[in-house]
């Protein structure tokens, strides 16, 4: 089991003092990552991020997405990345995203759960749900 299964965080988002997760659990035993109390609240949380870079940051493309989910100055092979989620997901790196574009963001957070934890049986129904409640 990785990481990100045993913590309910599917694309591994980070701790931050600052904020507070709708379903994190009380209790934070893991020091660099947020852990929740089900893989619903994880990827809303996701999700919640992924709509912040859209609107907020203005990022439109798989591509510029990945390049600030996971930057290659952290060490991250960020090319290779945005590749394999662009296969898995069937999503070209540079074309357009928008938020309200619901299947094609569920395969991008599907296929970022697979490069992250390689978490490959997410019942589309859950991943739905939890862009519903990211909205």
């Amino acid at each position: 089991m990785t990481r990100g299964q045993r913590n309910h965080n599917p694309l591994n988002i980070k701790r931050n003092p600052n904020t507070h997760w709708l379903g994190q659990c009380p209790k934070q035993r893991d020091r660099e990552f947020v852990q929740f109390e089900a893989d619903l609240f994880g990827l809303r949380a996701a999700f919640r991020i992924l709509r912040v870079y859209l609107t907020l940051h203005n990022l439109q493309t798989l591509r510029q997405v990945i390049f600030r989910w996971a930057p290659p100055e952290d060490g991250n092979a960020t090319t290779s990345y945005v590749d394999l989620v662009a296969m898995h997901s069937g999503v070209s790196p540079d074309s357009l995203l928008r938020w309200g574009d619901r299947d094609k963001l569920v395969a991008i957070v599907k296929a970022m759960a697979w490069v992250e934890s390689r978490m490959d049986n997410l019942d589309e129904g859950l991943l739905v749900k939890a862009y519903e409640l990211a909205r």
